[in-house]
């Protein structure tokens, strides 16, 4: 076996139908029912005009500043998967451009996600094909390899493993294991629905903010008025 140079299939998929409900459930929901360690690190961007990104994994493990598993990422990809990029989070050489972008697209790829640089990015800012990178440079890639599909990667603290669910908003990018995927989905739905109860609330001027005192008081917190330093009755 050629480490480095290898390419797996993928053992399992998600539902789609799992997948399609995602697309209605924004990030917060879904890292504030993960214990909020899933989540790519913040310097991963949208790069796109708007649009979410919402998809099963293609992961690529690439050596800074060549794509060419990417490339042959894009020919085996299905449609609506993305393609997560492990490019050591270089931004040396893009990993992608416009025309890689309108090869995924016409395919009906999901999106990009490059733990790396981009370049055109005028034409993916005009664009709803989603891409999050950590960087934009000028500078092209080269295409000798190594590098690897379908592989665990890790992004900014973020593990994916092939067939992970990737979902990308303006608030950044978390990963939902495979297996937790229906369970998460549940759980970030209840919580949309009690937080439209505290927008209700907060309009009608009903909220409960009793809390912020009641844990003051526990964590040991003291009131300490200081005596003002200018009498009543003085001017300055």
């Amino acid at each position: 076996m050629n480490m480095g140079f290898r390419i797996f299939s993928v053992e399992k998929q998600i539902d789609p139908a799992i997948v399609e409900q995602f697309k209605d459930v924004v990030t917060p929901h879904i890292s504030d029912n993960m214990n909020r360690i899933h989540a790519a690190g913040a310097e991963l961007r949208p790069y796109h005009k708007d649009g979410k990104l919402v998809g099963s994994a293609i992961t690529v493990k690439t050596r800074p500043g060549d794509n060419l598993l990417v490339h042959k990422a894009i020919d085996l990809a299905q449609p609506g998967e993305v393609i997560v990029v492990d490019a050591g989070g270089d931004t040396t050489n893009a990993i992608v451009g416009e025309i890689m972008q309108r090869i995924a697209k016409r395919k009906g790829i999901g999106g990009f996600v490059i733990n790396g640089a981009i370049r055109d990015s005028l034409a993916f800012r005009n664009d709803t094909f989603p891409v999050y990178a950590k960087g934009v440079t000028h500078r092209g890639p080269y295409k000798d390899g190594p590098g690897e599909i379908n592989v665990p990667i890790s992004i900014g603290g973020m593990i994916i493993h092939p067939g992970d669910l990737i979902v990308g908003d303006e608030d950044g990018l978390v990963v939902v294991p495979i297996d937790e995927a229906e369970e998460i989905l549940k759980k970030a739905q209840k919580m949309a629905q009690n937080e439209e109860k505290i927008f209700e609330a907060i309009e009608q001027g009903t909220v409960d903010r009793s809390w912020v005192d009641r844990t003051l008081k526990e964590k040991g917190c003291e009131l300490i008025v200081t005596p003002s330093l200018i009498s009543s009755g003085e001017s300055i």
